[in-house]
């Protein structure tokens, strides 16, 4: 199977940035989200660019999630949980500390990594037929911080609750309700459609949409306190250590319902 990868293509003052690994569903490899979270941080730096476009190849995905099938070598060990939950949080952070605006265009599934880069996005558009889960408590998988806050700050504590202690598919409309995306558009005319937004945005002054960003950025931010901040890193570390996170793996490697067992 060939390998996923990030492909950066500028159009004009628009930086289209497209994840590729359609055979997967656009799941992220490691490797995926190190070159994701590269492209958006030289992208920050320059000035010829006012806009960045994030969308998955195909049509079929915007991402599906991490690709699970690299967690038994690449996410076991501490140090590899580590090494990998630092590429996904860098990748999500660039996006949402860009200083120029970020659009995701979502079509087909949107599941676990795939909502944590749509949420680190400014605006999301969707097509009806898309669909949203978040599947960390199918799998054992523990969430960090900071992408929970990115979560209850866009969805609020309710909305975010239900997302992940169901782990059920959402539609594009309960998506759009949730406040998950922001517009869900008819999939005949999409194309068009979500062109004309992003052409609107890219058409406004760059200066004001990024004195815009920060001031909304920072008056969602919400401090936690050091020892909350530590706790919620225990049990998330708790989780990657776990038989449930090694029965969640398998239990999706063979496409049965996991049994958890709490420890």
């Amino acid at each position: 199977m060939e390998p996923g990868t990030i492909n950066l293509n500028l159009d004009g003052r628009i930086a289209r940035v497209d994840i590729c690994n359609p055979l997967r569903h656009n799941a992220m490899s490691l490797a995926m989200w190190r070159r994701l979270g590269d492209i958006v941080t030289e992208l920050n730096e320059r000035t010829d660019v006012h806009l960045i476009v994030l969308r998955g190849e195909g049509g079929r995905a915007f991402v599906s999630g991490a690709d699970i099938s690299e967690f038994a070598t690449l996410r076991s060990s501490d140090e590899a949980v580590k090494a990998y939950d630092e590429a996904v949080d860098r990748a999500q952070t660039a996006l949402q500390d860009c200083v120029h605006p970020v659009i995701a265009v979502i079509e087909g599934y949107c599941f676990g990594g795939g909502i944590g880069l749509a949420l680190s996005c400014d605006l999301r558009y969707a097509t009806t037929t898309a669909k949203f889960r978040m599947p960390a408590a199918r799998l054992g998988l523990g969430y960090a911080l900071r992408g929970m806050q990115r979560a209850v700050s866009i969805l609020g504590p309710a909305q975010a609750t239900e997302l992940f202690f169901s782990a059920r598919d959402y539609s594009a409309a309960e998506a759009q309700e949730s406040g998950l995306v922001h517009r869900a558009l008819d999939t005949e005319g999409f194309d068009e459609a979500v062109e004309a937004l992003i052409g609107r945005v890219a058409a406004n002054a760059p200066l004001s949409l990024r004195a815009a960003k920060l001031a909304i950025r920072s008056a969602a931010h919400v401090e936690v306190p050091a020892v909350a901040a530590d706790a919620i890193a225990r049990q998330v570390e708790l989780c990657f250590r776990s038989e449930d996170y090694a029965e969640g793996r398998q239990a999706f490697a063979e496409r049965r319902e996991p049994r958890f067992a709490g420890r």
